[in-house]
């Protein structure tokens, strides 16, 4: 089939499916809640993986201050950082053997 007739039948496709003589095609993803982890969860995932903040830190992508806070409860992670701790959370020495270069 030539590209001419790819586009020709892709828009004929678009005619019929607005005319409602065509249905289009539906995937649902569901996305779990952010977990929402405090100060003393981080303190434990930290601990269980036996890093300092400083190593948690970069393997997070973020501050060791920013650490400091979580687990003092000054403050609370984002979303994209809550997924990663639940990464961390759940398959701890997965992950932090692809990012721990040991010397």
């Amino acid at each position: 089939m030539t590209v001419f007739n790819n586009i020709v039948k892709g828009l004929n496709e678009a005619i019929q499916y607005e005319k409602g003589l065509l249905k289009g095609k539906r995937h649902v993803v569901m996305v779990k809640p952010l977990p929402g982890y405090k100060a003393n969860d981080i303190k434990n995932i930290r601990v269980k993986l036996k890093l300092p903040q400083s190593t948690f830190a970069q393997i997070i992508g973020v501050s060791p201050k920013t650490i400091e806070a979580w687990e003092s409860g000054r403050n609370v992670p984002n979303g994209p950082s809550q997924r990663v701790l639940e990464l961390l959370d759940k398959k701890g020495a997965d992950v932090v053997k692809d990012y721990v270069i040991s010397r």
